[in-house]
């Protein structure tokens, strides 16, 4: 984004708040500045379907660009946000005007499809543990902070989070959670994790799916 910065509206968002709701508009792009937000839906039955978690650097509500009216899912900051906030003609225009920006919008935007591709067939392909421990092991190395042969996540997630993110069920999660606490591979509060042994906790996807 760099130098294109300057030309886009900040807005800050305390956490909680929603960004926006399904069925509005689909007119605006959203550069996550700092925070984490929340993009979700409800399934038919009214269970939470967390479609992502994203972090600073990433996109979100691009689907207008691709002549979406209006949104299908909801957007909620998770903690205290600040968003750079563009318009269709602004996001055009700028990818048009500055070809280094358009490559990086394309980026973003290839990195989120890829994301996608692969919780999509995870939740056909693997089993509920799978997908719980492949959960963690991406989480660690995407957002994991490495402290000699252990890696520091610090903002964890509520099991009822996991959940909705691996389409398991809480309790499934807190089972794997604690099975893999007790063998020493993981160790997790309400607020953090720390993987003892990345290898280890990704050699045991690879057993799970042999």
């Amino acid at each position: 984004m760099g130098e294109q910065r300057h030309n886009l509206d900040t807005r800050m968002y305390k956490k909680g708040e929603f960004i926006y709701f399904a069925q509005d508009a689909s007119n605006k792009i959203y550069y996550l500045e700092s925070g984490t937000v929340k993009i979700s839906s409800y399934s038919d039955d009214g269970r939470e379907v967390i479609k992502a978690i994203l972090h600073p650097g990433e996109i979100f509500g691009e689907l207008g660009l691709l002549g979406a009216q209006t949104r299908g899912e909801f957007a909620q900051a998770l903690q205290d946000t600040a968003l750079c906030v563009m318009n269709l003609e602004m996001m055009r225009n700028l990818m048009r005007d500055y070809k280094e920006f358009g490559l990086e919008i394309t980026r973003l935007i290839g990195n989120k499809l890829v994301k996608t591709q692969r919780r999509l067939e995870s939740l056909v392909f693997k089993d509920a543990r799978m997908r719980i421990i492949e959960f963690l092991t991406d989480l660690a190395a995407e957002r994991g902070e490495r402290l000699g042969y252990e890696i520091l996540v610090r903002e964890f997630f509520t099991h009822q989070d996991i959940a909705n993110l691996t389409g398991t069920s809480r309790q499934t999660v807190t089972t794997v959670l604690n099975e893999l606490r007790t063998g020493n591979l993981i160790y997790f509060t309400r607020k953090k994790l720390i993987v003892r042994d990345l290898k280890k906790l990704e050699a045991l996807t690879r057993i799970v799916a042999s």
